[in-house]
């Protein structure tokens, strides 16, 4: 989803049947960053918080696991780039924003 002037990408990630969620954001300047992630309530509170503001959930049981290892505020790890761009590139899709829409300032 894209918010604002600054072109800021959101998207949170949970497990069905599992109780854990992490929200993560992109600037296009660096890498995503983990901007909340928790488990039981925290986790409901997080995929309530993006269902109410139309932020794409994605559900991915080995890639929340790994993302809730990132501490809150730091980049995702290199080896997380992958999964994560295939994310963002779906969100992107859904969106109607282009490759060419997200080279413009």
């Amino acid at each position: 989803m894209t918010r604002g002037r600054d072109r800021r990408t959101g998207g949170a990630t949970g497990a069905p049947g599992h109780d854990r969620a992490v929200a993560l954001e992109w600037d296009r300047r660096q890498a995503p960053r983990i901007t909340a992630s928790g488990a039981g309530v925290t986790a409901e509170e997080i995929l309530r918080i993006a269902e109410e503001h139309d932020i794409p959930l994605h559900h991915d049981t080995a890639l929340t696991e790994a993302l809730a290892q990132v501490p809150l505020g730091e980049e995702i790890p290199e080896e997380l780039y992958v999964a994560v761009a295939e994310v963002l590139a779906f969100v992107f899709l859904l969106a109607g924003i282009t490759p060419e829409d997200l080279g413009r300032s």
